[in-house]
C-alpha cells in the first residue's frame, strides 16, 4: 500500500511532469509518456483498427502535445487533453485514409426524434459478453462505429461528439440513434446463437 499513490499525489506528480515538460525536460516527457501510452494506444485502436498505424498516431499526438504543452491550462485533466488530441489525429488520419468507405457525416435525410421510455429496444448487456458487444460495434458501417466508439467506450457526450466529427447537433443525435438501433439488431443476432 505504501507504494500506492493517493489521487491528490497523482495528480501532484502529473502537474510536476507538466511544469517540468513546460522547462523542456526531456525526462519528464518519458515520463508522462510512460504513465499515458498504452490508454492513448488502446483509444488510437478502437478508432483506426490497425495497431501500427495507432502507434504511429498515439507517438505523433505525443508529439503535437509535448509541443502544445503551453495551452494545457488545467481546465481538464492532462489524461482527458491528451485524448482529445488523440482522438481528433485518429479520426482526422482515419478519414483521409478511408475517404472512400466513409459516408458523408452530413448526408442525414431525416431526424429521428427522442424515443420515449419504453420504446428502445432492451437488452441486458450486464449478461452480454464484452467482446460480443464489441464485436458488434466493430462490424457496424464506419460511421456507427465511430459514433458509438466515441460515445460508449471514449465517454465523450453528444456535444463533445459534434465538435469532434465536426456536425451538427440534430445530426449528431440521429447517427447515435441510428448507430444504437443498429447494434441492438446486431446483438440481437448474437443472442439468438
Amino acid at each position: 500500500m505504501a507504494n500506492r499513490l493517493t489521487k491528490l499525489e497523482h495528480l501532484k506528480e502529473t502537474d510536476n511532469l507538466i511544469e517540468r515538460c513546460r522547462q523542456g525536460s526531456r525526462n519528464a516527457q518519458f515520463e508522462l509518456y510512460n504513465k499515458y501510452y498504452k490508454a492513448m494506444y488502446n483509444t488510437a485502436l478502437r478508432i483506426v483498427k490497425d495497431a501500427h498505424w495507432a502507434e504511429d498516431i498515439m507517438q505523433e499526438s505525443f508529439l503535437k502535445a509535448f509541443t502544445k504543452i503551453d495551452s494545457y491550462k488545467g481546465e481538464v485533466s492532462f489524461g482527458a487533453w491528451l485524448k482529445k488530441i488523440v482522438v481528433n489525429h485518429s479520426l482526422d488520419n482515419y478519414k483521409k485514409i478511408n475517404k472512400v468507405t466513409l459516408e458523408p457525416l452530413d448526408d442525414v435525410l431525416y431526424k429521428v426524434e427522442d424515443a420515449g421510455p419504453g420504446e428502445e429496444a432492451k437488452i441486458d448487456f450486464l449478461q452480454m459478453q464484452m467482446h460480443q458487444v464489441m464485436a458488434a460495434i466493430q462490424s457496424l458501417k464506419e460511421n456507427y462505429r465511430l459514433v458509438l466508439t466515441l460515445l460508449f467506450i471514449e465517454g465523450y457526450d453528444q456535444e463533445e461528439i459534434c465538435e469532434i466529427l465536426k456536425i451538427n447537433p440534430g445530426n449528431c443525435r440521429t447517427m447515435i440513434s441510428r448507430a444504437k438501433e443498429s447494434l441492438l439488431k446486431k446483438l440481437s443476432v448474437y443472442e439468438y446463437r
